[in-house]
């Protein structure tokens, strides 16, 4: 056993060492070799849209070994910066062949348009495009390039869009799980699949509804982008499927070849002395904070679901209340911050931490305008700390509104009782105490006391709204009921301003604060920076600490990668009653 021991402990530490030692020996070696190179004379950016994108950069520490997604913010602000430098002469990008979030490509979209609009060529690629999510975005985003290719033989799949629910009712009652909730109202579908073996018709109509405003967007953006009737490109992309040279035969697509090819005509645009330049790598040399010059203009970030609870020095993979509270209540007191640009990409959470933000949303109004800036979500919690800004800015497609409310339990003792398994409780109080009892459903008295509960919760949900709005409640009330709505819908009924994108949203706080010119914007995240994270909580310098991050991403252990991701997305949400959509399969 001694041997035993001595020998685990032996295999231990030579772990430790080759897992721990042996990536700050590199640290050691690479420590100067942190700072971003400058951009070369004729570069053309370069980026793989195959890798993922999300709306914003990482808020927490493990966030930087989690892969190469792009931050949709952080390529708007670079694109941004390239349409006046010299230095940058076109865009290669790469598609996904499946479908992107319609939020995410509406957002590239714009800032490819005015990137083309500078006199940049923007030179697009796929591989194909799968009947995969809302594929027709993907297919929106190319359509906006100056060239779009396609590889020989790839499929042409983006005919339409398709969802897939999966409902639970009928392995619940052969099992005895009963789903114990109560909704507010009928559109407030998030737990439908656990209440029924199949869409409602209030569930099928919304579903539906959001499902047909984002096909057609995408549609009418294309034909606009491709210069044919919104009528025309809609048949010829519903008679599919097509292969590459189909699709360019009927104009769906410039070219057909394979990615060295498209690649090589990207370059041709730089010039005799072209070169590829990682999109990584040129955000990497823009100050994206702190620079330009004019007043000041707040931009904070908030991207995923809402909650309580306290905000620890690695971060957080979403939207806890206090982090962002305290941002927006240090910019209403920061003078030289002169309006506040509110980035919202949520499908919700915690109706206790919307509102603790929504508080502080009204805290800066009261000193200075805030706008918000939708991304591909702004529903439900999302909307509830949205609702009462200066202004309110979607994109056509964003998924908001979802004025609802729901909440409940599910109720396990009679299945598990049949695996010889017995739950048993104790109590002392009032008979609400054992109200989230998992082992049984609600009694008929706490069943009325948590449902009156949820009538409070949603009925001042209502209220937010039609003051923020300046709606009369009845209206609101009509439209609420839970129910999505995309942005282009949600304006026609007063539920957001104006359709754009953050710079769209910039602009209108420059005018609400009566601004002209240029402003310099200032970026106050709730988190610290996952750079920031891990050198506060290992007392590292920065310089230490992003060459750290390098050498984890070069190791790519992928089981490694999956405990960071694991203990990143472990935090449990508050219980109580819930403001949240489902995110969809996009």
């Amino acid at each position: 056993m001694k041997q035993f021991l001595l020998t685990m402990a032996g295999v231990f530490a030579g772990l430790v060492l080759f897992f721990i030692g042996v990536p700050f020996i590199l640290i050691g070696m690479a420590a100067g070799a942190t700072k971003p190179t400058p951009t070369p004379d004729s570069a053309v950016l370069v980026m793989d849209l195959r890798k993922g994108v999300t709306d914003q950069e990482a808020q927490t520490a493990f966030g930087l070994f989690s892969g190469s997604k792009y931050a949709v913010m952080s390529v708007v602000s670079a694109l941004h910066a390239a349409e006046s430098d010299p230095h940058v002469k076109a865009l290669f990008v790469r598609l996904p062949e499946v479908g992107m979030e319609p939020g995410e490509a509406d957002e590239l979209r714009l800032a490819f348009r005015s990137f083309e609009a500078s006199g940049k060529p923007i030179i697009i690629h796929s591989q194909g495009l799968a009947p995969e999510g809302m594929v027709t975005s993907t297919y929106m985003l190319g359509a906006s390039g100056t060239q779009f290719w396609m590889q020989p033989g790839a499929p042409f799949q983006a005919v339409g869009l398709a969802s897939q629910d999966i409902f639970f009712k009928r392995f619940f009652d052969k099992y005895g799980i009963k789903a114990d909730f109560e909704q507010r109202a009928e559109f407030k579908n998030a737990v439908n699949p656990y209440l029924y073996d199949d869409y409602t018709p209030a569930h099928r109509q919304a579903q539906l509804s959001w499902m047909g405003s984002v096909y057609q967007t995408a549609l009418v953006t294309a034909a606009h982008d491709r210069g044919v009737g919104a009528g025309k490109l809609k048949t010829i992309i519903e008679a599919g499927p097509y292969d590459a040279a189909d699709a360019k035969a009927k104009g769906l697509i410039d070219e057909v070849g394979q990615v060295k090819e498209a690649e090589a005509a990207a370059l041709a645009k730089g010039g005799e002395n072209g070169r590829l330049e990682p999109m990584e790598d040129y955000i990497a040399t823009q100050r994206l904070d702190g620079g330009g010059s004019g007043p000041a203009i707040a931009v904070i970030n908030a991207e995923g679901d809402i909650s309580t609870g306290p905000a620890d020095d690695f971060g957080s993979n979403g939207i806890n209340s206090d982090a962002t509270s305290k941002a927006l209540y240090d910019a209403a007191d920061d003078d030289s911050v002169k309006a506040v640009v509110f980035r919202v990409n949520s499908p919700g959470g915690s109706d206790t931490a919307s509102e603790q933000i929504l508080a502080a949303v009204r805290a800066v109004k009261a000193k200075k305008p805030i706008v918000v800036s939708m991304g591909t979500y702004g529903a439900s919690g999302g909307y509830w700390i949205s609702s009462q800004a200066s202004a309110i800015v979607a994109e056509p497609t964003t998924l908001t509104g979802s004025i609802g409310v729901y909440g409940g339990k599910f109720a396990m003792g009679d299945a598990l009782s049949k695996f010889g398994v017995d739950m048993r409780r104790l109590s002392v109080g009032g008979q609400y105490a054992t109200a989230d009892d998992a082992g049984q459903e609600f009694t008929p008295q706490q069943r009325a006391a948590f449902a009156a509960s949820i009538d409070k919760v949603y009925a001042g949900f209502i209220a937010r709204v039609a003051e923020g709005r300046h709606l009369p409640a009845a209206k609101v009330a009509d439209m609420a009921k839970g129910h999505i709505w995309t942005g282009e819908q949600a304006k026609a009924l007063g539920l957001v301003d104006q359709l754009g994108g953050f710079y769209v949203a910039l602009d209108k706080a420059k005018a609400l604060a009566g601004i002209s010119g240029d402003v310099r914007l200032k970026t106050m995240n709730p988190h610290k920076s996952p750079f920031e994270a891990i050198q506060h909580a290992l007392g590292v310098s920065s310089k230490s600490t992003q060459t750290f991050a390098q050498v984890a991403w070069l190791l790519g252990d992928p089981k490694a990668q999956a405990v960071m991701r694991e203990l990143t997305e472990a935090k449990l949400r508050a219980s109580g009653a819930d403001v949240l959509i489902p995110t969809q399969g996009f």
